[in-house]
């Protein structure tokens, strides 16, 4: 079986991205201006040390002090996202502490997607440690989406799609873009008219982002010869499809 595929050189921000953007992301000299609604943590909730914190019948237990040489806000949103002061942060605490810019809750598969990159131990949850390269990862997605939300609408439309993975060396053609935008456009209320026009928001952005660096590492890795072809057989093909997050 034969599948046609142009490979180009990968320069997603996927794997510890924040370099790259303090010397200026693909091309970029300068970070894009802030806007508001760019999606990833919301407002922090009250201290954790508070009355009646959500999910508590009483007071919780005092906080642990923060680890020598960390970031005190960090500490107090890692305290904040876990909520049961277990000293790490599960996949349903984590959906809970991130929010697009239109408010709605991150998708579970991104955020089980995250949980897949830090969760560097195989221990099923967040540590501190880990959380640190969580939070650095999305403020650096906070800034590519930023840039490229061109009408500042807090979504991605197909022309934005189009735009940022170009950038990122992705030469899809416009039947695999509308597939993309299709499989990532977002759902429920927004889309059935009660809000702004269906777009990408920021948590399926990065998801989408990522699946197509997945799938591409994952063909130019069978593509030895660079000729953009490859020959696969059912199981190695399975493989592929499965390795995508």
């Amino acid at each position: 079986m034969h599948h046609r595929h142009s490979h180009r050189q990968v320069h997603t921000p996927v794997h510890n991205p924040a370099p790259a953007y303090n010397q200026g992301y693909g091309g970029y000299t300068s970070p894009p201006p802030p806007v508001h609604g760019g999606g990833g943590y919301a407002s922090p909730p009250p201290p954790p040390a508070r009355a009646g914190y959500p999910g508590y019948a009483q007071q919780p237990p005092p906080q642990r002090g923060p680890p020598p040489g960390a970031d005190p806000e960090l500490w107090h949103w890692f305290s904040a996202v876990d909520t049961d002061r277990s000293g790490s942060i599960t996949v349903t605490e984590l959906q809970s502490a991130l929010v697009n810019g239109n408010w709605t809750k991150f998708d579970l598969d991104t955020v089980k997607m995250l949980m897949n990159i830090f969760d560097t131990d195989r221990s099923g949850t967040i540590g501190f440690n880990e959380f640190q390269g969580l939070w650095r990862y999305i403020k650096d997605w906070q800034d590519v989406f930023r840039h490229f939300d061109r009408d500042r609408s807090g979504s991605i439309d197909g022309h934005e799609l189009a735009a940022a993975l170009n950038s990122f060396g992705y030469k899809l053609s416009p039947q695999i873009l509308s597939l993309v935008e299709m499989k990532y456009v977002a759902s429920g209320p927004v889309a059935a008219g009660y809000g702004p026009p269906p777009g990408i928001t920021f948590d399926r952005f990065v998801r989408a982002c990522v699946v197509i660096k997945t799938l591409t590492e994952a063909f130019q890795a069978v593509d030895t010869d660079r000729d953009g072809w490859i020959q696969v057989n059912y199981e190695q093909f399975m493989k592929i499809v499965l390795s995508a997050p």
